[in-house]
């Protein structure tokens, strides 16, 4: 049965007076309309006016290259040998921007510059002319103006030459220095269905989106494709005006459920736990072993001579070691089962120890199955890679 616009008006006004639930979000927060998102850009460009913080001469050939090629478009034939030309003045960079959906020509954007080579700092460059291009190869904006990095390089006046630093030196962006020249054209009228893509697909979400569709539009105006997909079909009286369809759906309010997960970082000993953690009973006993060692240095000075010279002995450092290991008493302590997640950092915080401790704790509750949730352990290695390293159980 169609809908008419005063009834459409009624219920979409009835929604609106509806209580919703504190726990509720707009859909606009939890997901996206398929067809409209952002289109990354990129360009090859050269920073100059740098103050001899630019590309070296190893290691920057490519940017003497890009120099005389860009020299000879403007007319200027150099017949020198290149090496001379690199001042360290200059720099190569990528160039990289993001072009938002139903974005104009002569519209801005920003971009970020990042250094290719070596140069030592971006400071105060400025940045030429750059296309900047999509997956398509195809100019969609040109970049050029001041580099602002945030930051500083600067000696300190001292006698050994030393530097003061602030911020990353090899990097920084041009507030409004991209211009748009090309758009790309999102016909949004002549559609016919909606797509709501989820950022964290949930079937549970999805149902509860789809009903709050419904629950506006008419029952059966939206369906649920699978957990990160909801469509709907914009109905007759809204062909025309699907922005206002689209604004419609976006404010309205939906219950978003995750599964029970807990997040750990084992090396800065942070705890994160969702909403719907809970642990069964359980007893828990968790002690420390505490092992102190103690130096101390003894002299040994040999006597002097009777007659009152040198005496014939040396004088020795000894190091006296005394190792003490001390075991805290534990005790084993019952957690009865929890319901809420106020129950379940009360319980947590009972057994007293410290968040690194508690990191073990529910490594131990989960393998124990008395944990109800996923847990996600990150850690990090501490060799020469530096990597973060995470594991989910």
């Amino acid at each position: 049965m169609m809908m008419t616009k005063r009834s459409i008006s009624a219920s979409l006004l009835a929604a609106l007076l509806v209580a919703t639930p504190a726990w509720a979000v707009r859909i606009k927060d939890v997901g996206s309309f398929e067809g409209v998102r952002e289109n990354q850009l990129i360009g090859y460009g050269l920073v100059v006016g740098l103050d001899r913080t630019g590309d070296q001469v190893i290691g920057g050939q490519f940017t003497i290259q890009a120099m005389m090629s860009m020299l000879n478009k403007m007319g200027v034939n150099l017949v020198i040998d290149p090496i001379q030309l690199l001042t360290r003045n200059i720099a190569s960079v990528m160039v990289t921007a993001k072009l938002p959906p139903f974005a104009k020509p002569g519209l801005t954007v920003d971009v970020l510059v990042s250094s290719m080579a070596n140069a030592k700092s971006l400071q105060g460059g400025t940045l030429l002319l750059t296309p900047l291009k999509a997956a398509n190869q195809q100019v969609y904006a040109v970049a050029q103006g001041p580099v602002s990095i945030g930051g500083f390089l600067g000696g300190t006046g001292g006698a050994g030459g030393s530097t003061v630093t602030k911020n990353h030196q090899s990097a920084g962006t041009v507030p409004g220095g991209a211009i748009i020249e090309k758009e790309v054209a999102i016909d949004v009228e002549s559609w016919e269905t909606v797509s709501v893509l989820l950022r964290q697909p949930d079937f549970t979400t999805a149902i509860r989106t789809t009903e709050a569709i419904d629950g506006v539009f008419g029952k059966g105006s939206a369906t649920a494709v699978n957990a990160g997909l909801v469509r709907a079909t914009i109905p007759l009286s809204f062909r025309g005006r699907v922005v206002e369809y689209i604004a419609t759906i976006e404010g309205l309010d939906v219950a978003v459920d995750v599964s029970a997960r807990v997040v750990v970082n084992e090396r800065t000993g942070t705890v994160v736990l969702g909403e719907h953690v809970r642990i069964s009973t359980c007893a828990i006993s968790h002690g420390n072993l505490t092992i102190s060692v103690k130096n101390t240095i003894n002299v040994s000075q040999p006597p002097a001579s009777l007659l009152g010279g040198p005496s014939g002995g040396q004088t020795t450092v000894t190091e006296d070691v005394q190792t003490e290991a001390k075991e805290q008493e534990s005790r084993l302590m019952v957690v009865d089962e929890t319901v809420t997640l106020g129950e379940v950092v009360r319980a947590l915080n009972a057994v007293g120890v410290t968040p690194r401790d508690l990191v073990a704790i529910l490594s131990a509750l989960r393998s124990a199955g008395a944990l109800q949730a996923n847990l996600d352990i990150i850690w990090h290695r501490r060799q020469s890679t530096g990597r973060f390293k995470s594991l989910s159980i």
